[in-house]
């Protein structure tokens, strides 16, 4: 069980072609078509809250240069491109709030991450990520981080310094347990580990006070810790396609979940496709009311 995730990466590609414009720095021929010969302030979109930029499924294999000197930009989109590595230069853009490099390359992030002090989202899923540095800790302000379909066994420890963290995706992954480091989350409503190979959940669940969401499908976990059901403000909690056999009587606390959910997208509890033990499976059937009227009795008889 777990994920079976394929990451190769693509193999790099040959030279760029490349036209020299006077007065200007070598591009390539496909950022010579971008520019027409304009200033790139002039590809800057104003919006009510935020200015920003986007260069998406460019086939990009490199950043060009003259984004570094883009300092207004507070929104950049480079997704589904080509990209290997993100220059250091991504530090100059220090009023970033939003940065997408999903569907990429990446194997790593430069240290010089750390100067986004601004940083509110992070998304760098779908790429080749192996590790982090642990500098991206020092985006305080970063609220919503999705790692999602990467090559990431660990996390950098100074990660528990990301405060303000609410939304962390760390699903398909090489996780064999949540990292300690999450558990220092306090803020997190979000938590999603599904498809890696976590084969139980720690104690220290019980710490995540705020979580709502809770998503390890897809994994080899063994049994339902009792800590989880501390968790009274959890909606959504997903324990799909795992080997799990008995449930803890104190599911009962869990009321918030509301009921027994078949569909992905539903708040509830998903508890199918594990091995569970009898009456369970008849239970979970009839409902989560009776499971939890099933499990209160139980705990008090």
């Amino acid at each position: 069980m777990g994920a079976k995730q394929s990451r190769a990466c693509c193999r790099d590609k040959g030279p760029r072609g490349m036209v020299l414009l006077r007065g200007r720095q070598p591009f390539s021929s496909w950022d010579d078509s971008l520019l027409s010969g304009k200033d790139p302030r002039a590809l800057l979109k104003r919006g009510m809250r935020h200015v920003s930029f986007s260069l998406v499924t460019k086939g990009m294999t490199d950043v060009p240069d003259f984004l570094w000197s883009l300092s207004e930009v507070q929104k950049l989109n480079l997704s589904h491109n080509q990209l290997r590595a993100l220059p250091p230069d991504v530090g100059k853009l220090s009023r970033l709030v939003v940065l997408n490099l999903c569907g990429n390359r990446l194997r790593s992030l430069p240290r010089e991450i750390s100067l986004l002090k601004c940083l509110k989202v992070l998304f760098v899923n779908m790429n080749c990520l192996t590790e982090l540095p642990a500098e991206l800790s020092a985006c305080r302000s970063l609220e919503v981080l999705s790692l999602s379909h990467n090559c990431l066994s660990q996390l950098p420890a100074s990660f528990a310094d990301l405060s303000r963290l609410r939304k962390l995706n760390l699903s398909n992954n090489y996780f064999a347990h949540i990292p300690v480091c999450v558990f220092a989350l306090k803020e997190l409503d979000f938590l999603h580990v599904g498809s890696n190979r976590l084969e139980n959940i720690a104690e220290s669940i019980q710490c995540l006070a705020s979580l709502q969401i809770f998503i390890a499908e897809s994994n080899n976990i063994h049994s339902f810790p009792r800590s989880l059901c501390l968790l009274t403000s959890l909606e959504l909690l997903n324990l799909n396609n795992n080997d799990i056999q008995t449930l803890p009587d104190e599911l009962y606390l869990l009321w918030r979940l509301g009921r027994i959910a078949w569909n992905p997208m539903d708040k509830g509890l998903h508890i199918s496709h594990n091995p569970l033990s009898k009456p369970l499976p008849e239970l979970v059937e009839g409902g989560l009311e009776m499971l939890f009227s099933y499990l209160k009795d139980k705990k008090h008889n």
